[in-house]
């Protein structure tokens, strides 16, 4: 099908990235700042933890070994027992990672029941009333800690025997603690960031609704469904969507002025043409003068139809106003039928139901009067009006599709650019100014649309074909 729009080009530049939306603006950066606020407070936390669990450690090493000072007892001949009973039942399972230990002078030592076997040469010996709490340090036992304290004990002979007591435990026990709270805070912090983030989510929701009311209206004012932006915003939103109908009224009013001055400009230039085209036909004679002052008028008449008719189109609009077909397809073929009722032409209708023109209805009307009158013009007996609309997803307008089909004698592939081009006429004994098709391009480039012409499959003779893009 022969196609006279212009072709979109294959090497155009790409879109750049649409930016992020407010809401995902909004819950990038909080998302961003509730995470490291909450590792930092899971941070905070695991090394208070750690230092307290290390602290706790001291003081219980530190007991026990008060616990086992309290319980030794010191011999008439200096020997040294432990308590029979320990302050931890883990002192008396062997390898249980917590050990018991005196050291006394001439490397004579005791050892509680879990710490037998095991190498504790790297313990020093303390003058009484020293301490010591080290660790993590490496042993033969693995990685721990220790208190160490030193004291000197009194005998029933008055002598004193001094003792090195020294509690330690396995480092794993005290990491095993701090691995169970980490994992349980950091379960903990993880609920409450989602909670925190599904809070989030919602509360942009709710405060983001006013602008997508906004959104919607503007998107029921583009589709033609209401003339301005009238519902009840809030104060920060009212002075733009004040300003935004403040905008469409200009836009209108502007495009009414713009419409009666044409109109004006038209009535100001034909009538003075009309009165010079009457005087000259109104003369005898067949001068060379008269005729060719008489052919200027009429070509200025021509092109003053022509210019006005092009000027006053409006073209693709943001707001526009969803303009019914059926009625107008109706009333112009009631209006046609009167003028060619000598030919007893039949005008059908294949039109879906809810069509609309989104634009200007003057636009509307010289566009589908046009081609019906081309139509009947040309057409034997029958004319067929076909108009659908074509939805696309993401867009708030839907496109349209309009042809009109003839029983005529049709137009030759190679005429069809001629054809449409202003001020000629397909056949020269068919009266008109030979513009009404040219008129319909411009209307249909003003739109952004296509105009093709081929021949009706169904009827035999021309059809007029009009697609204009969804909005």
């Amino acid at each position: 099908m022969p196609s006279l729009a212009a072709k979109p080009t294959t090497n155009e530049p790409e879109s750049p990235r649409r930016p992020f939306s407010l809401a995902a603006r909004a819950a990038l950066a909080t998302g961003f700042v509730l995470a490291a606020f909450l590792g930092v407070v899971g941070l905070t936390l695991s090394r208070t933890s750690a230092e307290t669990g290390l602290k706790e450690l001291q003081d219980r090493l530190q007991n026990y070994v008060v616990a086992y000072l309290a319980g030794t007892e010191v011999g008439r001949s200096g020997k040294v027992l432990l308590p029979d009973t320990p302050p931890d039942p883990r002192f008396s399972q062997p390898g249980s990672g917590l050990y018991a230990l005196a050291m006394g002078e001439n490397g004579a030592k005791l050892e509680s029941p879990s710490a037998i076997g095991r190498d504790f040469n790297f313990l020093p010996t303390l003058e009484p009333g020293e301490s010591q709490f080290v660790g993590p340090i490496e042993t033969r036992m693995g990685r721990l800690y220790y208190y160490a304290y030193g004291v000197a004990l009194d005998t029933s002979e008055k002598k004193s025997v001094k003792l090195t007591f020294m509690v330690a435990q396995a480092e794993d026990q005290l990491e095993g603690q701090n691995a169970v709270f980490r994992r349980s805070l950091g379960f903990w912090l993880a609920s409450l960031g989602v909670m925190l983030i599904l809070l989030q989510l919602l509360l942009l929701r709710w405060s983001l609704t006013p602008l997508r009311k906004v959104a919607s209206d503007m998107t029921r004012v583009e589709r033609g469904d209401t003339d301005r932006l009238d519902s009840q915003y809030p104060l920060e939103l009212t002075g733009l969507t004040e300003r935004i109908n403040a905008f469409i009224d200009s836009e209108r009013e502007q495009r009414v002025r713009y419409r009666n001055t044409l109109a004006d400009l038209a009535h100001s230039l034909k009538t003075p043409l009309a009165v010079i085209r009457s005087r000259l036909e109104s003369v005898d004679g067949n001068s060379p003068l008269r005729n060719d002052v008489l052919d200027q008028v009429r070509r200025m008449d021509e092109l003053v139809a022509y210019q006005l008719a092009r000027a006053a189109t409006t073209g693709r609009q943001t707001f526009a106003t969803a303009i019914p077909i059926a009625g107008h397809a109706e009333d112009l073929v009631q209006s046609l039928e009167k003028v060619y009722a000598a030919k007893n032409v039949l005008c059908e209708f294949d039109i879906d139901d809810g069509a609309a023109f989104y634009g200007e209805q003057g636009d509307l009307l010289e566009l589908m009067g046009n081609l019906l009158e081309n139509a009947f013009k040309w057409a034997r007996h029958r004319v067929l009006l076909v108009v659908k609309m074509e939805p696309m997803a993401g867009r708030q307008r839907p496109g349209l599709f309009l042809s009109v089909e003839d029983d005529g004698p049709g137009i030759d592939d190679d005429k069809i650019e001629k054809v449409l081009q202003r001020g000629v006429r397909g056949d020269e004994r068919v009266q008109g100014h030979g513009i009404g098709l040219s008129i319909v391009q411009d209307i249909v480039k003003a739109y952004r649309g296509e105009l093709s012409v081929d021949r009706s499959e169904e009827f035999g003779g021309a059809r007029f074909s009009v697609t204009l893009p969804p909005g």
